[in-house]
């Protein structure tokens, strides 16, 4: 073998030793990458990737709420069907079985997804729903949601007939709302 030929031989087993490391290197770095991005998905993003899934939350003051996602807003979710359908705040998530794998964030919401508790609640007062509106300490304030502030509702009570029936609830002392059946 000539000089040169063993010059390159050694140039190839430089090569792929080189290339072998690099190898290992992106090998131990992929994991670390994987579990950086993963470091950035919220609980909303999996929320909306889960509209249409059956699921189970653990609520605050409430327990277990069990049905479909139906819709997943900022910082709420709706969950179940008919009279059993819950509004549930994100912060009184306490568990969730159920979500899907994948997330969706928040470039790729529709608008409607983008809308507040304050927006879902506005639409209760207009529909005049009697609602049970749930707080994390377990206590329960019930009536037709009447106006809606910046990060307050205020609720009728119809048992009363005085300014005293108005009862003020803010945004973060609850967890869940329900409709309530009239009657």
């Amino acid at each position: 073998m000539r000089w040169e030929e063993r010059l390159l031989a050694v140039f190839d087993d430089l090569e792929q030793q080189a290339d072998g490391l690099a190898l290992a290197v992106r090998d131990a770095e992929v994991p670390e990458l994987a579990r950086a991005a993963y470091a950035e998905v919220d609980l909303a993003s999996r929320l909306h990737a889960s509209v249409g899934h059956p699921l189970t939350l653990t609520v605050a003051g409430v327990g277990e709420v069990a049905g479909e996602l139906l819709r997943a807003g900022r910082g709420w979710c709706l969950v179940g069907r008919g009279a059993g359908t819950w509004v549930v705040r994100t912060e009184g998530i306490v568990a969730v079985r159920g979500l899907s794998e994948q997330a969706l964030g928040g470039d790729h919401r529709q608008l409607p997804a983008r809308l507040g508790l304050g927006s879902m609640l506005r639409s209760l007062a207009e529909a005049t729903v009697p609602v049970a509106a749930y707080a994390f300490d377990a206590s329960v304030h019930t009536g037709r949601v009447r106006r809606v502030g910046a990060d307050f509702f205020e609720l009728w009570e119809p048992a009363t007939t005085d300014v005293a029936g108005w009862r003020l609830v803010p945004f973060h002392a609850i967890s869940a709302l329900r409709p309530v059946p009239e009657g």
